[in-house]
């Protein structure tokens, strides 16, 4: 299934109805008086919050929608039909933002929750409505007002309790698939991962959380360099982050430089997001450069306050201990440490210090 987590709607509430003008005319009845019905009102747009979808995939393909309708009023008393309301569903963790001004409109995170993204008119008022002692037959009625029409922006940002970062091909879509029923594409090329991938770790009764696994993050991701902008702001709403680290042919890539560069890139796109507790994660210990290095990185995160864990997915070394790691911090953490920044208009990003630098020369001397 194609991942899409950004669309551009047009919504119109439907148009309320006209009332009616008409008189009685009837057998027995010589002062019948007036008898124009209301128009109904129009349709609501509402958007409904939907734990089963994943992507906004279905309304990439309507960009418009529209509600019903309300009918106009007719003689004989009788009142229009409101319009029936057109009901979208959205994936949980979709927001709403009005697409000219940028403001945030609606946060849907919760099964179930609505958003009214555009009122139907009311539906205008029958001559019948406007009679009086005074004035016996009136021979007008009101108009149905026309329902409201907004254009909005749709963003999808995933619901995760542990999102799971590091540069391409550190091995976290493997690492999704050793700990979840998660699969997707592994290979040992750089952005074999092109969306982001959810997966469910269960650790025995009433003992579950969701993961996601977000494309690799490189240098200058924050300001949009390889997948950056689009994906990061799926780790937006995470409580824990698994920084994975680890040997790279590459010679400019060492684990450490990783783990500084990715909570640069974090703490450029959202400073809460450098704040959120974290471990830090060595892979592939089955590969002899990555367990050789293992050490010295140990000593020089400790000396930081940061304790470096080690594992294999392949063999399932140490994945145990991670996970343990994992849920000591979700039980101490069970909202996000720091409230969510308020939403940014697209193309600006948030300034924030660097993390402290470390001379590289230390760790290989130590």
């Amino acid at each position: 299934m194609q991942f899409v987590d950004e669309v551009t709607l047009e919504v119109f509430g439907g148009n309320g109805g006209n009332g009616a003008v008409a008189m009685r005319r009837e057998k027995h009845r010589p002062l019948g008086g007036p008898s124009g019905g209301d128009g109904g009102s129009g349709g609501d747009v509402i958007l409904r919050a939907d734990r089963g979808l994943t992507t906004l995939l279905d309304l990439s393909y309507t960009r418009v929608l529209r509600a019903e309708h309300g009918e106009h009023g007719r003689g004989r008393d009788q009142y229009g039909k409101g319009g029936r309301e057109k009901t979208v569903r959205v994936p949980m963790g979709t927001q709403v933002f009005d697409a000219e001004s940028g403001e945030l409109l609606a946060d849907l995170d919760a099964h179930d929750q609505t958003f009214v993204a555009a009122r139907g008119g009311r539906g205008g008022r029958g001559n019948m409505q406007f009679a009086t002692h005074t004035e016996r037959a009136p021979r007008y009625a009101e108009d149905g007002q026309p329902g409201e029409h907004r254009l909005l922006r749709l963003e999808l940002k995933l619901l995760a309790d542990v999102g799971i970062v590091g540069f391409p091909n550190a091995g976290k879509s493997t690492l999704i698939s050793a700990i979840s029923k998660a699969r997707p594409k592994v290979a040992d090329y750089p952005f074999t991962t092109l969306v982001p991938s959810l997966g469910v770790v269960s650790r025995g009764e009433g003992r579950t959380f969701v993961v996601a696994d977000i494309p690799g993050i490189i240098e200058g991701a924050a300001e949009g360099a390889g997948l950056g902008l689009r994906f990061l702001k799926h780790v937006e709403r995470t409580r824990v982050l698994i920084h994975l680290v680890t040997v790279d042919p590459d010679p400019e890539r060492k684990p450490l430089r990783d783990h500084d560069v990715l909570r640069k890139e974090l703490a450029q796109f959202d400073p809460a997001l450098a704040e959120r507790p974290s471990i830090v994660v060595m892979s592939k210990l089955d590969v002899t450069e990555a367990r050789e290095a293992m050490p010295a990185l140990k000593r020089t995160l400790k000396r930081r306050g940061i304790e470096l864990y080690g594992i294999s997915a392949a063999t399932g070394e140490g994945i145990s201990d991670m996970l343990d790691a994992v849920e000591r911090l979700l039980a101490a953490n069970p909202v996000p440490t720091t409230p969510r920044s308020a939403p940014l208009p697209r193309g600006k990003k948030r300034k924030a210090e660097a993390p402290e630098e470390l001379d590289e020369d230390a760790l290989d001397n130590d």
